[in-house]
């Protein structure tokens, strides 16, 4: 008998209000479900640690020109090398951000931009997707979640996440150190420390095969960026989805999920 389908996609949270190829991918998973039946799991990749990857680009209510406004952070080891899920929120910047909101966006989404009451990067926002009716009926698996890195395999190219100056960071494992990418060819080395698997998360090119351990999918979507890098032959039982196409992909929906209508 074969399992019911588990149809997935993965992203890293992608700026307050979602990015139209996140909402893509989650419709089309929405479409084949309605198609084939079976569960749809998000594998929410929130122990990135690029800063870019929250950059929310809004389009002006009359200008229609576009505005790239992204979370300030407590501090620049945060910004620069902290995971998502650890990047802490500075003060103020919720409120300074509902001022400018006006411009881009309707009185509905600000105030469930005002709702929101979380103080790391990824709790905010999941808790906006959420709110905005994107998740429903979805399972959200987290690459954070200490649960998921016990079960997940051991996998050769991997990130530890570690202290340097008093601050979690996601360094990277090469030859038995910790390396951070400051730009170009320049790294800082983290001094070594023994480390346990609820603090690895996979690289790129190791993130399918240590999600698969986990989620067990069945169908992946998967934009046209992830094609480039991803490996099929590790995981023969996957049947891939290319994402539904979308305009302006990189710009951030400010649309409530027809769901929950």
């Amino acid at each position: 008998m074969n399992p019911a389908p588990v149809i997935c996609f993965g992203q890293q949270v992608s700026g307050f209000f979602p990015k139209r190829f996140f909402v893509a991918k989650i419709q089309t998973a929405r479409r084949l479900q309605s198609e084939i039946g079976g569960e749809i799991a998000f594998f929410c990749h929130d122990s990135d640690h690029d800063p870019r990857e929250t950059q929310t680009v809004l389009r002006h209510r009359k200008t229609n020109e576009p505005a790239i406004l992204n979370f300030a952070f407590k501090n620049r080891i945060q910004r620069k090398f902290s995971p998502q899920y650890l990047k802490e929120i500075a003060d103020g910047w919720q409120e300074k951000t509902i001022l400018q909101l006006p411009n881009y966006v309707s009185h509905s989404l600000i105030n469930l931009f005002k709702e929101a009451s979380t103080n790391t990067v990824a709790d905010f926002c999941l808790e906006m997707y959420c709110k905005l009716g994107w998740l429903d009926d979805i399972r959200v698996v987290r690459s954070s979640d200490p649960a998921v890195r016990r079960a997940a395999c051991d996998v050769p190219e991997f990130f530890v996440d570690v202290q340097f100056e008093s601050k979690i960071v996601r360094a990277r494992y090469r030859d038995g150190s910790f390396q951070l990418h400051e730009g170009g060819n320049s790294y800082v080395t983290v001094p070594a420390t023994p480390f346990g698997k609820e603090q690895i998360s996979p690289a790129r090119d190791s993130r399918l095969r240590w999600m698969q351990s986990v989620v067990h999918c069945t169908h992946y979507v998967a934009g046209p960026g992830e094609k480039a890098y991803l490996r099929p032959e590790e995981t023969p039982e996957i049947t891939f989805v290319d994402r539904e196409t979308i305009d302006r992909p990189d710009e951030a929906c400010t649309e409530i999920s027809p769901e929950t209508d």
